[in-house]
């Protein structure tokens, strides 16, 4: 059984997930362990007795972080009766949080190891994005060679494209769009 945290080690552990979320929503899920301990006014050994691996932060942040996004995407996809719309805003969606958060940049790029935990998560989401490609091949908007495996390397493509011209994710994304619409392939 664990026991409660004292009133000083909650506030501490409270300050480091708060710094966390902050230093990796703007350096990204690699961020240094020091800046955050730095930015929350501990120290190391602190963070360290909170959160002895990168992984622990990652599982006390990510999650819902990554959870409700994906699930506010993916059920205003599903409720669109246009299939390639559902489509389209769905992947802009996608898009819009890789370009707002580099942990979330991160994170849907697969570009570090994903946790049991985070990878969980993540695969919840891709099951709506299952539905929402099978839809939109049916209704024949969507190029039928197109593969739930090649979303996977369009986010990796977007995170380098917003990692080096953070306000040029639209224009590449429309590019994408337009070639993966039926017909265009």
């Amino acid at each position: 059984m664990t026991r409660p945290l004292r009133a000083d080690a909650s506030r501490n552990r409270d300050k480091l997930l708060s710094a966390a979320g902050h230093e990796f929503a703007t350096q990204g899920l690699d961020a240094p362990l020091e800046h955050i301990a730095k930015r929350a006014g501990v120290s190391i050994g602190t963070l360290y007795n909170h959160f002895p691996t990168r992984d622990d932060f990652l599982n006390a942040l990510l999650p819902e972080r990554v959870g409700p996004a994906l699930e506010e995407l993916t059920v205003a996809a599903l409720a669109d009766d246009d299939p390639w719309r559902a489509f389209e805003n769905y992947l802009t969606g996608m898009c819009a949080l890789q370009a707002t958060d580099q942990a979330l940049n991160d994170t849907i790029a697969q570009r570090i190891p994903l946790t049991p935990e985070v990878r969980a998560v993540c695969s919840r989401g891709q099951d709506g994005a299952l539905r929402i490609i099978a839809r939109a091949r049916a209704a024949g908007r969507l190029r039928p060679d197109f593969e739930p495996a090649d979303l996977v390397t369009l986010y990796q493509a977007m995170a380098e494209v917003i990692r080096c011209r953070p306000d040029g994710w639209r224009r590449f994304l429309a590019v994408h769009l337009d070639g993966l619409r039926a017909g265009h392939g």
